[in-house]
């Protein structure tokens, strides 16, 4: 197909637009890299540039150094792990049975619906997790978000793309509904259920208001978020700023390590990405088309 030339004009602009989206995204990531390799001093006179003149790994040196922050970052990728695979067994268990033709199956869906529009609020479900005696307790990272509908409905409709047809063949030869999800459908969903894990993974990995609220007298349960939270906002400061030379005697030299900080907790979920990526793509394009 040949095109026109203002069609032509139109794409290139849709492309400039995109680039200069990007850019201004990644404009305060390159913001924070270059405060985090720049001499503390540099930070003081304000001369920190996107290339500074003279980088530093001093910042990055401090946060290895702090043995909370490593505990930190540790838990927070072993409950993000944890909470991907128990968000994605639920999201199945959940969708799965959906496409059957079971008594009550409007009524579960609007129920379903209805908790995207309606939920109880911050107050209710602390009130709910203290009455549970989850407060302090890792479970309480785990268990209230276990569960996205968005993600449900996603998997659902994949589900129902699927023909019936592989369904009822292997019904006919004995198969059970548990077999037909591991034997068919399951593998046939490796791409959408790679989009949900990184949904789900990239969702626990930035959440930290959760421990905020409910992990008030276990700071040992703390998410790297959550850390980095209570670091930039001087509530709490990693072990090794408080050190003579770093913090006393350079006033601003914290913001290099705030930068570090941020860096360090960035920098791991963004490298999953490129190995979901193949299956992203094909997950977030999944019945767009038909045939």
């Amino acid at each position: 197909m040949i095109k026109s030339a203002s069609r032509r004009t139109g794409d290139f602009i849709i492309a400039f637009v995109c680039l200069l989206v990007m850019v201004v995204c990644l404009f305060p990531m390159l913001n924070i890299l270059a405060r985090s390799l720049s001499d503390p001093m540099a930070i003081v006179n304000r001369q920190v540039s996107f290339l500074p003149v003279k980088p530093t790994l001093d910042s990055y040196s401090y946060v290895f150094m702090d043995s909370s922050f490593s505990r930190s970052m540790i838990w927070t990728a072993v409950l993000t792990v944890i909470c991907t695979l128990f968000s994605l067994a639920m999201t199945i268990l959940c969708a799965f049975p959906l496409i059957y033709d079971l008594k009550g199956k409007k009524l579960i869906n609007l129920l379903i619906i209805f908790t995207m529009y309606f939920s109880a609020g911050t107050i209710p479900n602390y009130i709910l997790l203290k009455d549970l005696h989850l407060l302090n307790n890792p479970l309480a990272l785990i268990l209230p978000n276990c569960l996205s509908v968005f993600n449900v409905i996603i998997l659902r409709s994949f589900f129902y793309s699927v023909p019936d047809s592989l369904r009822e063949s292997a019904e006919l030869e004995g198969a059970n509904p548990f077999l037909v999800l591991i034997r068919i459908y399951l593998p046939l969903s490796a791409p959408v259920l790679a989009t949900l894990a990184l949904f789900y993974a990239v969702g626990r990995w930035n959440g930290f208001t959760d421990a905020l609220l409910y992990l008030t007298s276990a700071p040992k349960y703390h998410p790297i978020q959550l850390k980095l939270y209570n670091i930039i906002n001087n509530l709490s400061s990693i072990e090794i700023a408080t050190q003579e030379g770093i913090a006393g005697g350079i006033p601003a030299a914290t913001d290099g390590i705030k930068a570090a900080a941020v860096m360090f907790a960035t920098i791991p979920i963004i490298m999953v990405y490129p190995w979901l990526q193949r299956h992203f793509i094909a997950g977030v394009t999944v019945g767009s088309v038909k045939g």
